[in-house]
């Protein structure tokens, strides 16, 4: 607890003294605490060049993916059948027709039920759904409602709802959570007094293919909703109509490609703009950022544009040794050929029709330059990040490091102030008592005269 001890014999200020002289023995503390922030700046620069780098990185393992290069892009002839890529690598271009012969439905039973009164005396109610035997336990209350509210709180796969119609009677409608004929439903005990309807029939959605079942040549694919995954590798078809003559086409997704390498682009130069910007000088303010003395983030730029110029030299897809000798091992390439360019500023620039356009004359070696292109940048981009994260490391070490000599600091200057304080305290107390000898030595000298 610190104590005022501001002169009250002396007339001196001496919280201010001890004030002015704790800034000066704060001093060297001071400068760690200057030390800290600089260093955490630092990082703080480092970490946003290593988020561009890791940018790079991560859109460099698309292009090499085996799903971006057979990813496809399906179309549908009808506004009613919509056709989607579901992605993954077991895809394939092609063209399908088919009739929409039907569509997935649940299962819906009605029954006719008095406005009041019990409308069973059983205990429970057994069904069968989707083949499974199921109890539903009722409850005191056994009116239709009251038989509703057990069986949608049995979470059975069968909800129940009573329809008030505005006449004698009401409607227990008892409806299949899911669709297709596997989700159909019975009631077995419990309710035979009811006579329940079968209104609505579960069914499967089915597609018809050359005519469907019972034609030569053609076949018939069902699912139990309105959605059909496995009629077109790497495509799902959701229909909402019965049609005829639908047609879906799926093509390779070449704009999803060129947009992957597009996405590359944009990383490569998000870094280094992200380097200029933490390395930059400005001349006229004589000003630097918090790295521009730093050799190795100044020198990624150059790694990079260097990587870039050279070009590509890669493996050639339709080499093999045994079966055709006279095919070159490797291949080699300008970045130009996959639509990459440098600029005149150092940027690096995306044509997507030189893409699109290149991929289709021979995409095999297009791919197999793409994806050298890829591995490259990554490559490049994981060597810079290591180095990044080590200084990232040993900076932060060097943080903990002050902050602990800080700390001390804190126990030093504490002490030290408390030291000031009962050092000008007692020169207070003796300055008093110094004045109090004074004042008796004056009044006995003034009895004397």
């Amino acid at each position: 607890m610190s104590t005022s001890v501001d002169g009250l014999v002396s007339g001196l200020s001496t919280s201010s003294l001890i004030t002015q002289l704790m800034q000066v023995e704060a001093a060297p503390q001071t400068r760690l605490k200057t030390k800290v922030s600089t260093a955490e700046t630092a990082v703080s620069s480092y970490q946003s060049v290593n988020s561009k780098l890791k940018a790079i990185k991560t859109a460099a393992e698309d292009i090499g993916k085996l799903a971006t290069w057979r990813a496809v892009s399906p179309k549908s002839s009808s506004a009613t059948v919509t056709a989607t890529s579901t992605g993954g690598t077991n895809t394939a271009s092609g063209t399908t027709i088919f009739n929409v012969g039907s569509l997935a439905s649940n299962q819906i039973s009605t029954a006719k039920v008095a406005k009041d009164g019990d409308i069973t005396s059983a205990s429970t109610v057994e069904l069968t759904v989707g083949g499974v035997a199921k109890t539903v336990t009722l409850g005191e209350d056994k009116t239709a409602q009251g038989v509703a509210d057990s069986i949608n709180a049995a979470g059975i796969g069968v909800k129940a709802v009573l329809v008030t119609t505005g006449g004698n009677e009401n409607i227990l409608q008892l409806s299949g959570t899911k669709t297709g004929a596997e989700a159909s439903f019975s009631v077995d005990s419990g309710l035979e007094s009811l006579n329940l309807v079968e209104v609505a029939q579960a069914k499967d959605a089915r597609l018809d293919i050359g005519g469907g079942d019972g034609v030569d040549g053609g076949y018939s694919v069902r699912s139990s909703t309105n959605t059909f995954t496995t009629l077109m590798p790497g495509v799902s078809i959701t229909v909402s109509k019965m049609e005829n003559d639908v047609t879906v086409t799926a093509d390779s997704d070449v704009s999803g490609m060129a947009a992957k390498m597009q996405a590359l682009v944009d990383a490569v130069n998000g870094t280094l703009t992200e380097v200029a910007s933490q390395t930059k000088y400005d001349a006229t303010t004589k000003k630097g950022s918090p790295l521009t003395g730093d050799f190795m983030v100044r020198n990624m730029s150059q790694a990079f544009l260097s990587k870039i110029s050279l070009g590509l030299t890669y493996d050639n897809p339709v080499y093999d040794e045994t079966t055709n000798p006279g095919v070159d091992k490797t291949l080699s390439t300008t970045l130009a050929k996959l639509g990459v360019e440098l600029d005149r500023s150092g940027q690096l620039t995306f044509n997507s029709n030189t893409f699109k356009a290149k991929y289709n004359e021979d995409p095999t070696q297009f791919q197999a330059a793409a994806i050298a292109f890829g591995d490259q940048m990554r490559a490049l981009a994981d060597d810079q990040s290591r180095n990044v994260t080590s200084v990232i490391t040993g900076r932060n070490n060097e943080i903990d490091s002050l902050n602990l000599q800080i700390e001390n600091w804190d126990i030093r200057l504490a002490a030290r102030k408390s030291s000031l304080q009962k050092q000008y305290s007692d020169l207070e107390v003796s300055l008093g008592k110094l004045k109090e000898q004074s004042n008796w030595l004056a009044g006995q000298l003034a009895g004397l005269g």
